[in-house]
Protein backbone atom coordinates (compact mmCIF):
# COMPACT_ATOMS: atom_id res chain seq x y z
CA UNK A 1 0.00 0.00 0.00
CA UNK A 2 1.33 3.39 -0.99
CA UNK A 3 0.59 5.41 2.11
CA UNK A 4 2.85 7.89 3.84
CA UNK A 5 2.77 11.50 4.90
CA UNK A 6 4.26 12.45 1.56
CA UNK A 7 1.35 10.88 -0.30
CA UNK A 8 -1.54 11.86 1.93
CA UNK A 9 -4.54 13.50 0.27
CA UNK A 10 -6.08 16.72 1.47
CA UNK A 11 -8.31 19.00 -0.56
CA UNK A 12 -8.52 21.68 2.14
CA UNK A 13 -5.33 23.59 1.20
CA UNK A 14 -6.71 23.97 -2.31
CA UNK A 15 -9.90 25.89 -1.49
CA UNK A 16 -7.95 29.08 -0.60
CA UNK A 17 -6.46 29.14 -4.10
CA UNK A 18 -9.90 29.75 -5.61
CA UNK A 19 -11.64 31.40 -2.66
CA UNK A 20 -11.22 35.02 -3.90
CA UNK A 21 -12.82 33.99 -7.22
CA UNK A 22 -15.45 31.67 -5.83
CA UNK A 23 -19.00 31.79 -7.27
CA UNK A 24 -18.43 34.18 -10.15
CA UNK A 25 -21.22 33.27 -12.57
CA UNK A 26 -21.24 36.42 -14.69
CA UNK A 27 -19.04 35.65 -17.74
CA UNK A 28 -18.10 39.28 -18.36
CA UNK A 29 -17.06 39.76 -14.76
CA UNK A 30 -15.12 36.48 -14.84
CA UNK A 31 -13.19 37.55 -17.92
CA UNK A 32 -12.50 40.93 -16.35
CA UNK A 33 -11.10 39.36 -13.20
CA UNK A 34 -9.03 36.83 -15.11
CA UNK A 35 -7.51 39.52 -17.33
CA UNK A 36 -5.74 40.98 -14.30
CA UNK A 37 -4.36 37.65 -13.11
CA UNK A 38 -3.37 35.42 -15.99
CA UNK A 39 -1.55 33.13 -16.25
CA UNK A 40 -1.81 32.65 -12.46
CA UNK A 41 -5.38 33.28 -11.28
CA UNK A 42 -4.89 31.61 -7.89
CA UNK A 43 -4.77 33.55 -4.59
CA UNK A 44 -6.13 36.81 -5.98
CA UNK A 45 -4.98 39.46 -3.45
CA UNK A 46 -8.37 41.23 -3.38
CA UNK A 47 -11.52 39.16 -3.35
CA UNK A 48 -13.77 39.28 -6.40
CA UNK A 49 -16.27 36.91 -4.81
CA UNK A 50 -19.74 38.41 -5.35
CA UNK A 51 -21.31 36.67 -2.35
CA UNK A 52 -18.82 36.74 0.52
CA UNK A 53 -15.34 38.01 1.24
CA UNK A 54 -12.61 36.54 3.35
CA UNK A 55 -8.92 37.29 3.62
CA UNK A 56 -6.97 35.66 0.81
CA UNK A 57 -5.46 32.44 2.13
CA UNK A 58 -8.44 31.57 4.33
CA UNK A 59 -10.65 28.57 3.65
CA UNK A 60 -14.06 28.44 2.06
CA UNK A 61 -16.87 26.80 4.00
CA UNK A 62 -15.97 23.62 2.10
CA UNK A 63 -12.41 23.64 3.36
CA UNK A 64 -13.60 24.39 6.87
CA UNK A 65 -15.89 21.35 6.84
CA UNK A 66 -12.98 19.16 5.75
CA UNK A 67 -10.87 20.79 8.45
CA UNK A 68 -13.37 19.83 11.16
CA UNK A 69 -13.18 16.19 10.12
CA UNK A 70 -9.39 16.30 9.80
CA UNK A 71 -9.05 17.75 13.29
CA UNK A 72 -11.42 15.16 14.72
CA UNK A 73 -9.58 12.26 13.10
CA UNK A 74 -6.24 13.74 14.13
CA UNK A 75 -7.24 13.83 17.78
CA UNK A 76 -9.33 10.67 18.00
CA UNK A 77 -8.17 8.42 15.18
CA UNK A 78 -10.74 6.01 13.79
CA UNK A 79 -13.21 6.97 16.48
CA UNK A 80 -13.01 10.62 15.44
CA UNK A 81 -16.15 10.37 13.36
CA UNK A 82 -18.32 9.57 16.36
CA UNK A 83 -18.50 13.08 17.89
CA UNK A 84 -18.54 14.87 14.54
CA UNK A 85 -21.98 16.46 14.99
CA UNK A 86 -20.87 18.37 18.05
CA UNK A 87 -17.68 19.46 16.33
CA UNK A 88 -19.58 20.87 13.37
CA UNK A 89 -21.89 22.74 15.71
CA UNK A 90 -18.94 24.18 17.61
CA UNK A 91 -17.20 25.34 14.44
CA UNK A 92 -20.19 26.66 12.47
CA UNK A 93 -22.78 27.43 15.14
CA UNK A 94 -23.57 30.40 17.39
CA UNK A 95 -20.71 32.61 18.42
CA UNK A 96 -18.45 31.61 15.52
CA UNK A 97 -17.31 33.61 12.49
CA UNK A 98 -20.12 31.86 10.62
CA UNK A 99 -22.73 33.27 12.99
CA UNK A 100 -23.84 36.10 10.68
CA UNK A 101 -27.40 37.31 9.97
CA UNK A 102 -27.22 36.19 6.34
CA UNK A 103 -26.28 32.69 7.52
CA UNK A 104 -29.34 32.40 9.76
CA UNK A 105 -31.75 29.94 8.10
CA UNK A 106 -34.48 30.95 10.53
CA UNK A 107 -34.52 34.66 9.68
CA UNK A 108 -37.98 35.98 8.98
CA UNK A 109 -39.22 35.85 5.43
CA UNK A 110 -39.44 39.28 3.87
CA UNK A 111 -36.99 40.76 6.34
CA UNK A 112 -34.00 42.93 5.45
CA UNK A 113 -31.84 41.41 2.75
CA UNK A 114 -28.09 41.24 3.00
CA UNK A 115 -25.95 43.53 0.95
CA UNK A 116 -23.62 41.33 -1.05
CA UNK A 117 -20.84 40.49 -0.74
CA UNK A 118 -21.07 39.93 3.00
CA UNK A 119 -18.00 40.59 5.10
CA UNK A 120 -17.22 37.12 6.36
CA UNK A 121 -17.66 33.45 5.45
CA UNK A 122 -20.77 32.05 3.82
CA UNK A 123 -22.49 29.09 5.39
CA UNK A 124 -24.34 27.21 2.67
CA UNK A 125 -27.95 26.20 3.04
CA UNK A 126 -29.88 23.79 0.91
CA UNK A 127 -32.46 25.76 -1.13
CA UNK A 128 -36.00 25.13 0.06
CA UNK A 129 -34.90 23.27 3.17
CA UNK A 130 -37.00 24.72 5.99
CA UNK A 131 -36.51 21.89 8.45
CA UNK A 132 -34.46 22.40 11.55
CA UNK A 133 -31.63 19.99 12.12
CA UNK A 134 -31.11 18.98 15.73
CA UNK A 135 -27.62 17.80 16.57
CA UNK A 136 -26.50 16.86 20.06
CA UNK A 137 -29.58 18.65 21.43
CA UNK A 138 -28.48 21.84 19.65
CA UNK A 139 -30.02 23.51 16.63
CA UNK A 140 -27.52 23.39 13.79
CA UNK A 141 -28.50 25.11 10.55
CA UNK A 142 -28.23 23.12 7.37
CA UNK A 143 -25.06 24.73 5.95
CA UNK A 144 -25.13 22.43 2.99
CA UNK A 145 -23.50 22.52 -0.37
CA UNK A 146 -24.36 19.96 -2.98
CA UNK A 147 -20.83 18.89 -3.79
CA UNK A 148 -19.71 16.95 -0.76
CA UNK A 149 -16.81 15.20 -2.45
CA UNK A 150 -14.48 17.79 -0.98
CA UNK A 151 -15.22 16.75 2.62
CA UNK A 152 -14.29 13.14 2.07
CA UNK A 153 -10.50 13.49 1.81
CA UNK A 154 -9.61 13.17 5.53
CA UNK A 155 -11.98 10.23 5.96
CA UNK A 156 -10.69 8.35 2.92
CA UNK A 157 -7.12 9.04 4.03
CA UNK A 158 -7.85 7.47 7.40
CA UNK A 159 -9.64 4.37 6.13
CA UNK A 160 -8.23 3.77 2.62
CA UNK A 161 -7.81 0.08 1.89
CA UNK A 162 -10.04 -0.96 4.75
CA UNK A 163 -13.44 -2.60 4.32
CA UNK A 164 -15.23 0.06 6.37
CA UNK A 165 -14.00 3.02 4.29
CA UNK A 166 -17.21 3.62 2.30
CA UNK A 167 -19.36 3.17 5.38
CA UNK A 168 -17.31 5.80 7.22
CA UNK A 169 -17.56 8.24 4.29
CA UNK A 170 -21.32 7.83 4.08
CA UNK A 171 -21.65 8.38 7.80
CA UNK A 172 -19.66 11.62 7.59
CA UNK A 173 -21.59 12.92 4.58
CA UNK A 174 -25.06 12.29 5.93
CA UNK A 175 -24.39 14.54 8.92
CA UNK A 176 -24.83 17.60 6.72
CA UNK A 177 -26.38 16.21 3.53
CA UNK A 178 -28.76 13.32 3.99
CA UNK A 179 -29.44 13.14 0.25
CA UNK A 180 -29.21 9.89 -1.70
CA UNK A 181 -27.77 11.37 -4.91
CA UNK A 182 -25.20 13.34 -2.95
CA UNK A 183 -24.16 10.23 -1.06
CA UNK A 184 -23.97 8.05 -4.18
CA UNK A 185 -21.76 10.53 -6.04
CA UNK A 186 -19.56 11.13 -3.01
CA UNK A 187 -19.00 7.41 -2.52
CA UNK A 188 -17.94 7.15 -6.16
CA UNK A 189 -15.54 10.04 -5.59
CA UNK A 190 -14.22 8.23 -2.51
CA UNK A 191 -13.49 5.18 -4.66
CA UNK A 192 -11.42 7.32 -7.04
CA UNK A 193 -9.50 8.94 -4.19
CA UNK A 194 -8.88 5.64 -2.43
CA UNK A 195 -7.47 4.20 -5.65
CA UNK A 196 -5.01 7.07 -5.99
CA UNK A 197 -3.94 6.73 -2.36
CA UNK A 198 -3.29 3.01 -2.67
CA UNK A 199 -1.88 2.87 -6.20
CA UNK A 200 -0.69 6.36 -7.08
CA UNK A 201 -1.26 7.55 -10.66
CA UNK A 202 -3.52 5.08 -12.45
CA UNK A 203 -4.56 5.42 -16.11
CA UNK A 204 -7.27 2.82 -15.50
CA UNK A 205 -8.81 4.62 -12.53
CA UNK A 206 -12.09 5.43 -14.28
CA UNK A 207 -12.66 1.89 -15.53
CA UNK A 208 -11.75 0.51 -12.11
CA UNK A 209 -14.37 2.62 -10.35
CA UNK A 210 -17.04 1.79 -12.92
CA UNK A 211 -16.22 -1.91 -12.43
CA UNK A 212 -16.61 -1.53 -8.66
CA UNK A 213 -19.95 0.23 -9.03
CA UNK A 214 -21.13 -2.47 -11.42
CA UNK A 215 -20.20 -5.31 -9.08
CA UNK A 216 -23.39 -6.82 -7.60
CA UNK A 217 -21.39 -7.67 -4.47
CA UNK A 218 -19.91 -4.18 -4.05
CA UNK A 219 -19.61 -2.60 -0.64
CA UNK A 220 -22.10 0.07 0.38
CA UNK A 221 -24.36 -0.31 -2.66
CA UNK A 222 -26.61 2.65 -3.45
CA UNK A 223 -29.84 2.69 -5.41
CA UNK A 224 -28.42 5.47 -7.60
CA UNK A 225 -25.16 3.73 -8.49
CA UNK A 226 -26.36 3.11 -12.06
CA UNK A 227 -27.04 6.80 -12.49
CA UNK A 228 -23.56 7.59 -11.16
CA UNK A 229 -22.04 5.15 -13.66
CA UNK A 230 -23.83 7.04 -16.43
CA UNK A 231 -22.38 10.34 -15.20
CA UNK A 232 -18.87 8.88 -15.03
CA UNK A 233 -19.33 7.43 -18.52
CA UNK A 234 -20.13 10.94 -19.78
CA UNK A 235 -16.78 12.06 -18.46
CA UNK A 236 -15.05 9.18 -20.25
CA UNK A 237 -16.75 10.09 -23.52
CA UNK A 238 -15.40 13.63 -23.25
CA UNK A 239 -11.82 13.03 -22.10
CA UNK A 240 -10.47 14.06 -25.50
CA UNK A 241 -12.08 17.50 -25.16
CA UNK A 242 -10.70 20.48 -23.31
CA UNK A 243 -12.63 21.84 -20.35
CA UNK A 244 -13.54 25.06 -22.14
CA UNK A 245 -15.44 22.96 -24.67
CA UNK A 246 -17.45 21.34 -21.88
CA UNK A 247 -17.70 24.03 -19.23
CA UNK A 248 -17.71 27.32 -21.17
CA UNK A 249 -16.97 30.44 -19.15
CA UNK A 250 -20.20 31.93 -20.38
CA UNK A 251 -23.65 32.50 -18.98
CA UNK A 252 -25.38 31.43 -22.20
CA UNK A 253 -26.82 27.99 -22.75
CA UNK A 254 -26.11 28.18 -26.50
CA UNK A 255 -29.37 26.41 -27.21
CA UNK A 256 -28.24 23.25 -25.44
CA UNK A 257 -30.80 20.99 -23.84
CA UNK A 258 -31.04 20.87 -20.07
CA UNK A 259 -29.33 17.49 -19.93
CA UNK A 260 -26.42 18.54 -22.14
CA UNK A 261 -23.18 17.99 -20.25
CA UNK A 262 -21.96 21.43 -21.28
CA UNK A 263 -24.81 22.92 -19.27
CA UNK A 264 -24.62 20.51 -16.35
CA UNK A 265 -20.90 20.24 -15.77
CA UNK A 266 -20.54 22.59 -12.85
CA UNK A 267 -20.25 25.99 -14.52
CA UNK A 268 -23.86 26.93 -15.24
CA UNK A 269 -25.37 24.44 -12.83
CA UNK A 270 -22.93 24.08 -9.91
CA UNK A 271 -24.73 21.17 -8.29
CA UNK A 272 -24.45 17.44 -8.30
CA UNK A 273 -23.67 15.62 -10.43
CA UNK A 274 -22.18 18.22 -12.79
CA UNK A 275 -19.56 19.70 -10.48
CA UNK A 276 -18.20 16.22 -9.75
CA UNK A 277 -18.00 15.51 -13.48
CA UNK A 278 -16.10 18.75 -14.10
CA UNK A 279 -13.64 18.06 -11.27
CA UNK A 280 -13.15 14.44 -12.37
CA UNK A 281 -12.50 15.59 -15.93
CA UNK A 282 -9.71 17.83 -14.61
CA UNK A 283 -8.20 15.02 -12.55
CA UNK A 284 -8.13 12.64 -15.52
CA UNK A 285 -6.96 15.04 -18.23
CA UNK A 286 -4.42 17.29 -16.54
CA UNK A 287 -0.85 16.31 -15.72
CA UNK A 288 -0.07 18.68 -12.85
CA UNK A 289 -1.92 20.12 -9.91
CA UNK A 290 -1.29 23.75 -10.85
CA UNK A 291 -2.63 23.45 -14.38
CA UNK A 292 -5.68 21.50 -13.22
CA UNK A 293 -6.63 24.06 -10.55
CA UNK A 294 -5.98 27.03 -12.81
CA UNK A 295 -7.98 25.46 -15.59
CA UNK A 296 -11.03 24.88 -13.42
CA UNK A 297 -10.77 28.43 -12.03
CA UNK A 298 -11.03 29.79 -15.56
CA UNK A 299 -14.43 28.15 -15.91
CA UNK A 300 -15.95 30.20 -13.08
CA UNK A 301 -18.85 29.13 -10.90
CA UNK A 302 -18.15 26.87 -7.95
CA UNK A 303 -14.39 26.86 -8.47
CA UNK A 304 -13.45 26.14 -4.86
CA UNK A 305 -15.37 22.87 -4.62
CA UNK A 306 -13.92 21.57 -7.88
CA UNK A 307 -10.41 22.68 -6.90
CA UNK A 308 -10.75 20.85 -3.60
CA UNK A 309 -11.50 17.47 -5.15
CA UNK A 310 -8.84 18.02 -7.81
CA UNK A 311 -6.35 18.87 -5.08
CA UNK A 312 -7.19 15.77 -3.06
CA UNK A 313 -6.70 13.47 -6.05
CA UNK A 314 -3.43 15.07 -7.15
CA UNK A 315 -2.21 15.19 -3.55
CA UNK A 316 -2.81 11.46 -3.25
CA UNK A 317 -0.72 10.87 -6.38
CA UNK A 318 2.15 13.32 -5.94
CA UNK A 319 2.26 14.16 -2.24
CA UNK A 320 3.72 17.36 -0.85
CA UNK A 321 6.14 17.75 -3.72
CA UNK A 322 3.19 18.31 -6.04
CA UNK A 323 1.97 21.38 -4.13
CA UNK A 324 3.86 24.55 -5.10
CA UNK A 325 5.80 26.04 -2.21
CA UNK A 326 4.24 29.45 -2.86
CA UNK A 327 0.76 27.93 -2.50
CA UNK A 328 1.66 26.42 0.84
CA UNK A 329 2.99 29.74 2.12
CA UNK A 330 -0.14 31.60 1.05
CA UNK A 331 -2.51 29.13 2.71
CA UNK A 332 -2.94 30.66 6.17
CA UNK A 333 -3.75 27.44 7.97
CA UNK A 334 -1.26 25.28 6.11
CA UNK A 335 1.17 24.54 9.01
CA UNK A 336 -1.73 23.36 11.15
CA UNK A 337 -3.21 21.30 8.32
CA UNK A 338 0.15 19.59 7.85
CA UNK A 339 0.42 18.83 11.57
CA UNK A 340 -3.10 17.39 11.68
CA UNK A 341 -2.47 15.30 8.57
CA UNK A 342 0.69 13.89 10.12
CA UNK A 343 -1.32 12.96 13.21
CA UNK A 344 -3.94 11.19 11.08
CA UNK A 345 -1.27 9.14 9.33
CA UNK A 346 0.30 8.26 12.66
CA UNK A 347 -3.01 7.14 14.16
CA UNK A 348 -3.83 5.18 11.03
CA UNK A 349 -0.56 3.29 11.31
CA UNK A 350 -1.19 2.59 15.00
CA UNK A 351 -4.69 1.21 14.46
Amino acid sequence: IKFSISSRPSGSPLTPTAQPMHWIYNPDRLNEVLSDLEPHPEFRPLSANPFYRRTTGEQTCYGDQAYVLLESLSQCGGTGLLPKQGRFYKFFGPGTVYDLPINDPYRKKGGPKAILPIDGPWRNAKPGDKKKRIINSNQLPSYIKYLKTLKLAPVVAMFAGRPEMLEKVESAIRVTQNNDMCVAVTLAAARFLEGFILKGPDPDALDAVVAQLSDPNRKNPQDLDRAVIAHISQVKENLAKASHQLIPASGANDGASADNWKHACGRLCPALPGAFQAALHGVLTMKQLEEAVRDTMRRGGCTASRASFIGACFGAQTGLRGIPESWRKRTLRYPLLLELAENVVSKRQQS
